[in-house]
């Protein structure tokens, strides 16, 4: 995407946004790609092909059927994906989301687990297949937070009682998790004045609906990713680019 056109549409949602002060963003891996996280399949380059060592998909290794019978198999896979985001730092795109806050109404729904929006000042986040930095015991009601894994015995332990402790994460083959769907349906009934969806696939049907349907309304709709996904065709602007210059492009105009 050349810099005419891309400032020829971040012109036309910045003119589109006046007044509009309540805003969804939806994003996914492309999002923390530029804080040199890799996208699902890519992970630290280990599972291009979706398998690893341990003669299975990564699917299933990281499944809550895999965590129930053989944890030690689906800690090992998630401390290697916790090694991946270790030491990421939030690139433009978090910061100029979390900025808006301060004129906006904003809500940030994600399907990272990075915890990358909330260290960048982001408030109002739904990351609805959790954070990988907190974690849970499986018997008690003990939860810490871990900046790293690093230095951490795997599968680790509850210090209160001993059992499995898990990170707070939604495994393959697991539900999403009640309280954050609720918060989720609550948002989007009171609607939003612009709907974002940035870095992600849309393949799961919570995050393409949200667009979908706003598009459907007629909300302003924007679509932010070099690919071609399932609300491409809908959205009634597409910048296929990088999420930091299409943001800084808009941001630019709206806070002028």
């Amino acid at each position: 995407m050349d810099e005419q056109d891309l400032r020829a549409r971040a012109d036309e949602v910045a003119a589109r946004l006046d007044g509009r002060k309540r805003l969804l963003f939806i994003t996914g891996a492309g999002l923390s790609a530029e804080s040199g996280l890799p996208t699902y399949r890519g992970v630290g380059g280990l599972y291009a092909d979706g398998g690893t060592e341990h003669g299975m998909p990564i699917e299933r290794a990281l499944s809550g059927g895999m965590f129930r019978q053989r944890p030690e198999v689906t800690w090992h896979h998630i401390g290697r994906l916790e090694q991946a985001v270790r030491g990421a730092r939030p690139n433009r795109a978090h910061e100029i989301v979390a900025a808006l806050e301060q004129t906006h109404d904003v809500i940030v729904l994600t399907q990272n687990v990075d915890g990358l929006h909330r260290a960048a000042g982001s408030t109002q986040i739904i990351d609805i297949h959790g954070d990988c930095h907190e974690l849970l015991c499986t018997r008690c009601t003990h939860r810490e937070t871990r900046e790293t894994y690093e230095g951490m015995a795997l599968p680790p332990r509850c210090p209160a009682c001993g059992a499995m402790v898990r990170p707070d994460v939604v495994l393959f083959e697991e539900m999403l998790p009640e309280r954050k769907l609720e918060r989720l349906w609550r948002e989007l009934d009171r609607g939003f004045d612009a709907y974002f969806s940035i870095g992600t696939s849309s393949l799961f049907p919570y995050i393409a609906q949200p667009m979908l349907d706003a598009a459907a309304r007629g909300r302003l709709t924007v679509e932010i990713n070099p690919e071609q996904t399932d609300v491409s065709d809908v959205v009634d602007v597409k910048l296929p680019c990088t999420a930091s210059r299409a943001l800084a492009a808009i941001f630019e105009r709206t806070a002028s």
